[in-house]
């Protein structure tokens, strides 16, 4: 236990950090094991006991208090390990109880008593004795749990989950002291849940009568007690708890559960990643990963939203040599400080590069001749690229192919270029820009005869300049909170989903095909704006301003000639795209600007 638990629980402690012994427990105990010893032999000799009678007696009870103590030690009976009235303590206690009674068998065998005597003596004492010690601790849990009354200021709380998480956590609930949140009833779902009654606090229904149940209890606070509770359950509470202007509290992941147990500080507020309708995307990227370790990667767009954050996943694969380009000095100074812990920007690990100059790429690939090269810079912004395709063209498709002849002309052996879901039947100058630069990869890997391709995926949470990062500035501002159109939809994944998909796509894929994560079903981008300002507690405007140039209604994730098909991992699919040769591609800035 490290010394901060210690303080934490100072009753527990003594001056030097050493377990304290509950004295008084384990003096009780042994006044069990006397009362059981002394009635048992009233008993047995008719309540008339001879002098040598009376000195075993003592014996025995002497006997039983240095057994008790040395086997409640041993088991942490006396050193606070376990609640009063646990199961884990009953089973300490009948464990030093059924020891130290046998532990008095053999002394009465020492003494010189017949085999029966001290047999038929320990029947009667050792349940007696064992008995009284469960009883005393039962009474102690009864009586600390009818001192347990409700702080005024607690907010009453209606816990969904009626299973170990939440049997813990309504525990903590009502023996903490000045505990924020005072449990007033349970909904699950589960049929066999429906009679139960944990202390005071029974189960009143299903989550579909949580808006009644809400009214009926007054409750100001619902919180989701389940490990890893469903995306879609979560977004059902939220919309309900909204209308009533009630909290929504979760617990922490599983794993932080796993390691220290439930605490009613650990109830934090609901966030918009657990309201993406899907369940996080775990896609084993240790298992795929091995060719980073010991490889020299380079990644364009190193200081980026998902550059740096995959500049990171490489790291821990232990490459060789990780090369960082980018042409934000500030943003390879962040990709640094994430990496290495220092953005000094004085190690060859940085380079300051933009990917339009062909003559500094194929210097700087010369110099460090790369294995592996993920390619994430871009622009990325749909109304600019639409006000401004030049620049769209400049960077995205020409940037592209300077990179990807930078990269054959070094002998590349993997390139993988991170594209995007609008590169899909595009309609934008930035999909028509990055399904050129995935066709062009498709090309370059026909050419060299190695692995090129793309991943394409939707919006990233988090990324900068993305949706959810531009609606909380909004609402911190005050409103209006701006939606193109109500019905507009999205698919979603964070960065570190979208970083290891691009890491396995370098595993798995195979030259010319674009690797598609299962995104799950797309989202309303009305909906999450509801419920940001649901949770921000404000009273925000939202205001739809149309659908920009180029914009699509419903975003997809394969072309109408693609065929979308299982690959190596079950959570990534996989099309293959046509490639277009350099010599072929063209700028038509006055129609759809890329010819392709």
């Amino acid at each position: 236990m490290t010394a901060l638990h210690a303080a934490e629980q100072p009753a527990r402690y003594g001056h030097h950090g050493k377990p304290r012994f509950r004295t008084a427990q384990y003096y009780f105990d042994i006044a069990c094991w006397a009362v059981a010893i002394v009635a048992a032999y009233l008993v047995y000799y008719d309540f008339s006991l001879t002098p040598s009678t009376a000195v075993l007696v003592i014996v025995l009870v002497l006997v039983a208090a240095f057994a008790q103590f040395t086997f409640g030690w041993a088991a942490f009976l006396y050193r606070f390990r376990y609640s009063t009235g646990s199961f884990d303590e009953i089973r300490a206690l009948l464990k030093t109880g059924f020891a130290t009674g046998l532990t008095m068998v053999i002394a009465n065998l020492i003494a010189g008593y017949t085999i029966n005597h001290p047999v038929m003596m320990s029947v009667l004492i050792i349940p007696t004795a064992v008995l009284m010690m469960f009883g005393a601790r039962f009474v102690q849990r009864l009586r600390r749990l009818a001192r347990a009354v409700p702080d005024r200021r607690a907010a009453r709380t209606l816990v969904i989950g009626a299973g170990e998480v939440g049997t813990n956590l309504i525990r903590q609930m009502v023996t903490t002291p000045g505990a924020k949140y005072w449990p007033v009833g349970l909904i699950d779902d589960a049929p066999e849940k429906a009679h139960v009654q944990l202390y005071h606090v029974r189960v009143l229904g299903q989550v579909e009568q949580l808006s009644e149940l809400i009214l009926q209890t007054g409750s100001r606070v619902v919180v989701v007690a389940v490990a890893e509770p469903a995306p879609r359950m979560l977004r059902q509470v939220q919309e309900i708890a909204a209308e009533h202007d009630v909290q929504v509290k979760v617990i922490p992941p599983l794993h932080d559960l796993l390691e220290r147990g439930v605490r009613p500080t650990d109830l934090r507020d609901i966030s918009i990643d657990d309201l993406l309708g899907r369940e996080p995307v775990d896609t084993n990227v240790e298992d795929i990963a091995v060719y980073l370790t010991g490889a020299r990667v380079l990644v364009t767009g190193a200081g980026g939203s998902i550059g740096s954050v995959l500049c990171e996943q490489i790291s821990r694969f232990n490459p060789a040599e990780l090369i960082m380009l980018d042409r934000c000095e500030t943003g390879l100074q962040t990709a640094q400080l994430i990496v290495n812990g220092n953005g000094l920007l004085n190690t060859k690990e940085t380079v300051l590069a933009d990917i339009r100059d062909a003559d500094a790429l194929r210097r700087i690939f010369e110099e460090h001749r790369p294995q592996v090269v993920f390619h994430a810079a871009a622009l990325k912004h749909l109304p600019m690229l639409e006000r401004h395709p030049d620049e769209g063209w400049k960077t995205n498709v020409v940037g592209t192919q300077n990179v990807l002849e930078a990269a054959a002309a070094v002998g590349v052996e993997r390139f993988v270029n991170i594209s995007t879901d609008k590169a899909a039947n595009p309609t934008s100058v930035l999909g028509h820009t990055k399904r050129a630069a995935e066709q062009l990869t498709s090309w370059m890997g026909q050419q060299t005869q190695q692995r090129y391709l793309s991943v394409r995926f939707g919006n990233v949470i988090g990324s900068r300049g993305s949706m959810l990062p531009t609606f909380t500035r909004l609402i911190e501002q005050g409103g209006p909170l701006t939606v193109t159109h109500p019905d507009v939809t999205r698919y979603f994944m964070t960065i570190p989903e979208a970083c290891q998909l691009v890491l396995q796509a370098g595993g798995i894929g195979s030259t010319g095909e674009v690797m598609i994560l299962n995104m799950g079903e797309p989202v309303k981008i009305l909906n999450i704006a509801k419920r940001m300002i649901a949770m921000s507690g404000k009273d925000v405007e939202i205001v739809f301003t149309g659908l920009r140039e180029g914009e699509k209604l419903h975003e997809e994730l394969t072309a109408e000639h693609e065929d979308a098909r299982p690959s190596a991992h079950p959570l990534i699919n996989r099309t293959v795209v046509e490639p277009l040769s350099i010599s072929e591609l063209t700028y038509r800035p006055t129609s759809m600007r890329v010819q392709n």
